[in-house]
């Protein structure tokens, strides 16, 4: 929409004064007369990405959209006058859940902003606190301008033109011949190395003071231990010091757990990867997480939202995904693909019925081990009870050894490549 457009959260409503568009509504409205001659359009609408599901879509904070005589706008000026557009959106729904914040909001709102080349504002309807601070700084390479609250700021923004919605393509998929300058996937997760790299290289600095304040109190005043100590401090900080690829396994409690994952660590260990088992929570920094995985050869984790931090990983690394039953159509549509168009490796692990704790809840011959389909195609509620709330795995460490040393092999390789590249 371009005119001049003017919030009024206490009516839920846009408004849009623009003479050419009020000409081409009034003739359809011809010989209608008081209020109706004002109000010429009016239009609800749910500003949040997955129109197709309904049940969510209900539980979204509906906007009115009214284009109106100029007349009318008098009674309600503007407090604050924007020269910038806005994009207008919602964070409720599934807001709460990475996956969801990912596919549904943050890579929607880069698609449908980023022409703007950050001189745009965000209006937030459902404006969480909590999720200003999570995402703020990806919001800072999106927009120049504090994201505002739509149904907090009871003020009158004025802006020449916005968008009303986001535009969603696929799966945490960015399609190039929908945007201007073939921009995709990787130019998002480049945006995220823009907005993660100024805090990890502040964490790193604040590990090198603590370890510098240690080692005082512990070495000698020696100068040659004091210099053999600050060097030991800087590769200890320093971001994968080690000459053995790196494996992070993002680790699970509850459902979806491996419970055998010390000895996948163990094995990992042996193979010649150097392990670091992630727990991320609710609460860790995106930025500690980012830190991690992008420092990291290989990825290894259980079908799940978590899975989403796969776009924490450079291109080219290895993405394996442990799939357990009755999950092979998710983990491939929601992460297996998109992965893939980052580019990354991605080996998917299907688990054998044997691996799953299912096994010992049900007969041998049930479809619950033997047609998972079937199950399915009963409906989400039992994919979810059986699946993904009561499953766990324990991996056949011999059968899943196989992709491990796959990957092991191509990160080597890889990285071999990469340093003869370096010394021609």
């Amino acid at each position: 929409m371009k005119g001049d457009i003017r919030t009024n959260p206490s009516s839920s409503s846009i408004f849009v004064y623009n003479s050419r568009s009020m000409n081409n509504v009034s003739r359809s409205v011809e010989g209608r007369k008081g209020e109706e001659d004002e109000k010429l359009q009016h239009e609800k609408i749910r500003p949040y990405t997955r129109k197709w599901e309904t049940s969510v879509m209900d539980t979204i904070d509906e906007l009115n959209l009214i284009s109106s005589r100029m007349s009318l706008g008098k009674s309600h000026g503007c407090d604050v006058q924007h020269d910038v557009p806005a994009v207008f959106f919602s964070n409720g729904g599934y807001t709460g859940n990475i996956y969801h914040e990912f596919n549904d909001g943050i890579i929607p709102l880069y698609i449908t902003s980023q022409h703007f080349d950050k001189k745009v504002v965000f209006v937030i309807l459902e404006y969480h606190n909590w999720w200003i601070m999570k995402y703020g700084d990806i919001l800072s390479h999106l927009s120049d301008f504090p994201a505002i609250d739509f149904r907090g700021d009871n003020r009158t923004h004025c802006f020449p033109e916005a968008i009303v919605g986001l535009r969603i393509h696929d799966e945490l998929a960015v399609d190039p011949a929908l945007m201007e300058g073939h921009k995709s996937i990787v130019d998002f997760r480049n945006i995220l190395d823009k907005a993660y790299w100024p805090r990890i290289r502040g964490l790193i600095q604040d590990e090198e003071r603590e370890a510098q304040e240690k080692s005082r109190e512990q070495v000698s005043s020696s100068p040659s231990l004091q210099a053999s100590q600050q060097q030991y401090i800087k590769q200890q900080v320093q971001e994968n010091p080690s000459t053995k690829p790196t494996l992070v396994i993002l680790s699970r409690t509850g459902s979806r757990a491996i419970t055998n994952e010390n000895l996948l660590v163990q094995m990992a260990e042996e193979i010649g990867f150097r392990v670091e088992v992630l727990r991320p929570g609710r609460t860790t920094e995106l930025a500690k997480i980012y830190r991690v995985l992008n420092a990291s050869d290989v990825m290894i984790g259980v079908h799940g939202a978590a899975m989403t931090h796969f776009m924490f990983l450079k291109p080219g690394s290895v993405f394996i995904q442990v799939v357990p039953l009755g999950t092979i159509w998710a983990a491939e549509t929601y992460y297996g693909e998109p992965a893939r168009k980052l580019g990354l490796k991605y080996i998917g692990y299907e688990i054998q019925p044997r691996e799953s704790s299912l096994y010992e809840v049900y007969d041998k011959n049930d479809p619950v081990l033997t047609d998972p389909a079937s199950i399915n195609n009963k409906g989400w509620e039992y994919t979810k009870k059986i699946y993904l709330d009561s499953q766990n795995v324990a991996l056949d460490l011999r059968r899943f050894g196989k992709r491990l040393r796959r990957a092991y092999e191509y990160r080597v390789s890889e990285s071999n490549m990469n340093l003869q590249h370096m010394q021609q």
